[in-house]
């Protein structure tokens, strides 16, 4: 029987895979307005914006200290600013279908993690089955064949680059989630999102000489829009729903939410950005998802089987 708090946490999961499923089209069509970096600060000025007001005005009282910063800081390295970041640049290269195919290796990445760092076993089932997805992923760059540019395989790497920064936050994020609450570690992650692509931006700017232009962008209403959705629900909803939900699931089992965005990212891609999506892509997608599927469930054969022999001791 499941926990009213286990529910509540697959449901948190299940909802931050839904939005951050749609961010890949939001980020797309920010991009057609704004460059990379510009896009990123002024999201996680409306992210820290939105978290920063209810804390003003004392509607949610905090219990942070410098030491807590500190020790906060480098998982905020993690997520959002490297995931964040080498995401948005991946997809100026990419399109969203294909990012939300790659975001489905965040599974694996974590298993990988996890077994290096927090010492997990995996079943021969499980193994086989990370080499199912990555088979997936390595099918649809083979079959895209003279369409993967420079470029364009940069933004490949870069998509999965961020994934592996998501998975090891996946991994290390768990002892902080279960010491501090989802607002105290939300509020630290988003201020330092804030303050370090702000100021990345405007040293960009102040270096060519065009700071007059970077209020520019939110002068369109596609990017106003985008930038909505991406600060306030991709940014700062999905970072509240994934710190209450890695307080009470485990790593791998909550990284399996993952699939949920890349069949959502895909079809949006396809309906709303006119991309077009092979054969290949659903094929490599079905891979991908079937393989990470055995990654986290499959260790219910060594579990079965564990069961089955006790029980079979204790009947001689």
């Amino acid at each position: 029987m499941f926990r009213s708090t286990q529910v509540k946490a697959y449901l948190a999961a299940a909802l931050y895979a839904i939005i951050i499923s749609l961010s890949f089209l939001f980020v797309k069509l920010a991009l057609t307005v704004s460059d990379p970096m510009d896009a990123m600060a002024h999201r996680f000025t409306i992210s820290w914006l939105a978290i920063s007001i209810p804390v003003l005005f004392g509607w949610v009282r905090l219990h942070i200290s410098w030491k807590d910063i500190l020790r906060i800081l480098p998982l905020s390295l993690l997520y959002p600013a490297m995931f964040f970041s080498l995401q948005v640049y991946g997809l100026s290269y990419s399109s969203s279908s294909e990012g939300g195919i790659i975001q489905a290796t965040v599974p694996i990445f974590t298993m990988i993690l996890a077994a290096i760092f927090l010492k997990e076993r995996t079943t021969l089932w499980q193994k086989l089955s990370v080499m199912v997805s990555v088979a997936g992923v390595v099918f649809i760059f083979i079959m895209q064949g003279a369409e993967l540019a420079a470029d364009h395989l940069m933004g490949i790497s870069l998509l999965v680059l961020s994934c592996l920064s998501f998975a090891g936050y996946n991994v290390l994020a768990r002892p902080l989630s279960q010491k501090f609450k989802a607002m105290e570690i939300s509020f630290i992650m988003l201020t330092i999102g804030f303050v370090c692509f702000n100021g990345m931006a405007l040293v960009k700017h102040g270096l060519d000489g065009s700071i007059q232009t970077f209020l520019q962008p939110l002068t369109s209403p596609t990017f106003v829009l985008s930038t909505l959705y991406l600060g306030v629900l991709s940014s700062l909803v999905t970072t509240l729903l994934l710190t209450y939900a890695i307080s009470r699931l485990e790593a791998s089992k909550l990284s399996v939410f993952s699939n949920l965005s890349t069949l959502i990212s895909m079809g949006a891609g396809v309906v709303f950005l006119g991309e077009k999506l092979e054969y290949y892509h659903v094929i490599g997608a079905v891979m991908i998802v079937a393989g990470v599927l055995g990654t986290n469930f499959l260790d219910k054969v060594r579990l079965g089987s564990r069961i089955g022999l006790r029980a079979k001791k204790q009947s001689m």
